[in-house]
């Protein structure tokens, strides 16, 4: 049974941090709350990308939280991880759910209902649509209204989660939108007390309802 729980899913950024502080946040986001973990990796090789992972993986057991790879279901599969989250220039779900396995998670980025609706059609178990802000990470940033936010959570029955750009002081934006949960990068990654600022989001994300 897949347990999926994505009110606050923190994804990393290793950039700038050597491995012991990036593997010190990670768990201090765990410490303080987060629900769902996104091992997120562009530049490394393969090698580097799976001895990371290995070493996130014994953190986030530890804390019974699923670990999410980006991008690769070869990564995600040599350690057995818990799921993999796919982009619209990604592998399609339907393939990467056909690799992971039924028990495995497979999410996807959306920004269109369109999009949305193929996503669960092919099998994802979650969407993480945005950018509903302007974000900092390496990530090519299209902005997606509240609107359409609202739209495709009306559109498609597995949880969608809001991303980009959020934090503690932007997020009352999305009060009275249906969506399970947030998705944090930096709001985390650069705070100078990551598992106090996941137990602010944690708060703040209750206060929205969810």
């Amino acid at each position: 049974m897949k347990e999926l729980n994505t009110k606050l899913y923190f994804i990393t950024d290793s950039t700038n941090y050597d491995e012991e502080d990036f593997l010190f946040r990670v768990e201090e986001a765990l410490k303080g709350g987060a629900t769902l973990l996104q091992l997120r990796e562009k530049e490394k090789s393969t090698i580097e990308y799976i001895d990371l992972a290995r070493k996130v993986h014994s953190i986030t057991q530890k804390y019974n939280v699923p670990l999410i790879i980006d991008d690769r279901v070869d990564v995600a599969l040599a350690i057995n991880a818990e799921g993999v989250h796919v982009g619209q220039s990604d592998m399609p779900v339907s393939i990467a759910r056909k690799l992971m396995g039924e028990d495995k998670i497979v999410g996807a980025t959306t920004k269109t209902v369109a999009q949305a609706k193929n996503a669960f059609k092919q099998g994802a178990d979650y969407l993480g649509v945005g950018a509903i802000y302007p974000t900092t990470t390496k990530v090519k940033t299209v902005l997606t209204s509240t609107e359409t936010l609202k739209d495709i959570c009306k559109a498609v029955s597995i949880p969608v989660n809001a991303i980009g750009g959020l934090n503690k002081d932007n997020i009352d934006v999305l009060k009275g939108i249906p969506i399970a949960g947030i998705c944090v990068v930096s709001a985390i990654m650069k705070a100078d007390n990551p598992k106090e600022k996941t137990i602010e989001l944690i708060e703040k994300i209750k206060e929205l309802g969810l």
